[in-house]
Parts: C-alpha cells; structure tokens; sequence
C-alpha cells in the first residue's frame, strides 16, 4: 500500500532542502519513494513553481499528468475563476476514488501559500518512527492520505503517463 503525503514547510525553500534528508532516508531504506514533487512558492510570487523528483524516482511511477493535474486543481483552480471551476470539479473527480478528495485538495490549498514550500510523495514500506525523527527541526507540517492498494492500482492506471 502507498501513502501520499504532503510535508508543508514554513519557508519558501524549505521543501527543497528536506530532499537531502529523504534521499538518505531512501538510501538507508527506510522509505521507498514511488513518486514525488517538490513546490516552492517564493514571496511575492503569483503562483508557486512545481518540479517532479526524477532524481529520486527514477521515470517516476505517475508521471508528469497526474502531479499536473493535481497541482491545477490545488493551485491554478482558484486563480483562474469560476469558468475553469467547473470544469475543474470534472478533472477532481477522476481524484476522489483514489483518495485524493475535496478535503485534502482544500487542506493543501489553505496550508502551501506564498512564502512556504511542500514536498508531495508517494511512498511505501516507511519505517514511520525511523522517519519522523529526520525531519524533526524543519518545522514541517504533514499532511496525509493513506491509498488502499485499489486507490494505488487505480491511481497508476488512470494517471500514468503513456509509453
């Protein structure tokens, strides 16, 4: 089973920094991540910028349509106004029967502002009480949604980017 998470950090580069911890988490094996992007929003900016760690995924197992499309409805929706809010409630339903509701869209949307940074994984086989410690001092706020292994294979399935 798989775990999307969002680690939410207090400053804009904050998300970036924790990487150095998560890749040494991974090479010690106590998490496994599957997935994942990294968004910092500077003050004074509009909008934040998003980046999907390859570096630590590999071709990553959801590619570039699902964090896209995430990222729209999170960060983009409320900017762009109700014409695209429609549509908008379309493309998040493609999200709720994999775990990813309303809720935790708003959750994300009112904690990643100007001035912060979050990181969004997904990850497996996480020795939770080995991990937790490693970011501890970073002051990150983490926001979780745990997948069933039906959520998982149906979040592959539907947002997996095509060969």
């Amino acid at each position: 089973m798989a775990t999307l998470t969002v680690w939410r950090f207090p400053t804009a580069t904050g998300a970036q920094e924790a990487l150095d911890t998560l890749t040494d988490l991974q090479r010690q094996e106590l998490i496994t991540v599957e997935d994942g992007a990294v968004v910092t929003w500077p003050e004074g900016t509009k909008k934040p910028k998003t980046h999907q760690l390859s570096t630590l995924t590999g071709m990553g197992a959801l590619g570039g349509t699902f964090w896209g499309l995430l990222f729209g409805l999170i960060f983009f929706v409320p900017i762009l106004g109700m014409a695209v809010g429609a549509a908008a409630g379309a493309v998040a339903g493609h999200f709720a029967p994999v775990g990813i509701d309303e809720t935790f869209i708003k959750q994300v949307r009112d904690r990643v502002t100007p001035g912060t940074s979050a990181l969004f994984l997904l990850t497996s086989h996480v020795v939770l009480d080995r991990v937790s410690p490693a970011f501890q001092g970073r002051h990150a706020e983490l926001i979780e949604t745990n997948l069933s292994a039906e959520q998982e294979a149906l979040l592959r399935q539907t947002f997996a980017d095509e060969d």
